[in-house]
């Protein structure tokens, strides 16, 4: 158990991508308690306020939205006479600024480490750092409504709703911000499904991948993936076939 913690306190971060009400979120608070590490949720919106010099009720409108929002947002701050400086109409180098700052914000998390960030793109703005696991939770829509339904207190129509909602938001975000899609399943080290497995063992699963991952972090790019320490087959494999000729991909009919 000693090695394990050490071997985790190797890792700096944990990323966590959600399906909206499959229970993310909670997986997430309950791995940072578990690890004793800090989690952060929504206050990652006060902190990039902050670098915007904006009110934080007001970045909450645009957090994990799609591109324009900002603008909008700026735009019809205008008519406000806040005690805080307001930057000036919007253009595309104030879209570019939201995005620095949340990028400086997330990289600074990293650098503190021992840290769990739920959603904010965070898996695709720290990609290239071995360090950090990167993790999805997804289930089936019926789950996600059944559990959106406990947890917030909602008819089975509005609870519906609100997860469409939600995830129509978070993938025009990601399309926006960063031109890629939350399922691509290669922004992940682990995908749960937790249509069976219950949070406690979503949390169970993700430590073990953070001490496997960890064990890897000093081995060289060409002693990674799953070729590693694989013999040749020790036969030609039944469904191996030479690579068709181009005359004879030619003279096939359709």
């Amino acid at each position: 158990m000693a090695d394990e913690r050490e071997r985790i306190a190797l890792m700096r971060i944990v990323t966590m991508s959600r399906e909206y009400g499959s229970g993310g979120g909670e997986v997430a608070a309950r791995l940072a308690a578990r690890l004793d590490w800090t989690l952060i949720d929504h206050e990652i919106v006060a902190q990039v306020a902050r670098r915007l010099g904006v009110p934080e009720d007001e970045a909450e409108q645009y957090d994990e939205r799609g591109e324009g929002l900002l603008m909008r947002l700026l735009a019809g701050m205008r008519s406000y006479e806040p005690t805080i400086p307001v930057p000036p109409p919007m253009a595309i180098s104030d879209e570019q600024r939201y995005r620095d700052a949340l990028r400086q914000t997330v990289e600074a998390a990293c650098d503190e480490g021992h840290v769990v960030i739920v959603g904010r793109g965070a898996q695709v703005l720290l990609r290239d750092r071995r360090d950090v696991l990167h993790v999805r939770l997804v289930a089936p829509l019926e789950a996600r409504i059944v559990y959106v339904m406990r947890r917030e207190g909602l008819e089975r129509g509005p609870a519906q709703a609100r997860i469409q909602m939600k995830d129509r938001d978070r993938m025009r975000y990601m399309q926006a911000a960063h031109r890629v899609t939350p399922t691509d399943a290669l922004l992940y080290d682990l995908t749960i499904n937790t249509a069976v497995l219950d949070l406690e063992a979503a949390v169970e699963l993700i430590a073990l991948a953070l001490g496997r991952k960890a064990q890897r972090l000093a081995a060289p790019v060409g002693e990674l993936g799953p070729a590693v320490g694989m013999p040749p087959y020790p036969g030609q494999p039944a469904d191996l076939r030479p690579p068709e000729s181009a005359s004879e991909t030619e003279s096939t009919p359709r």
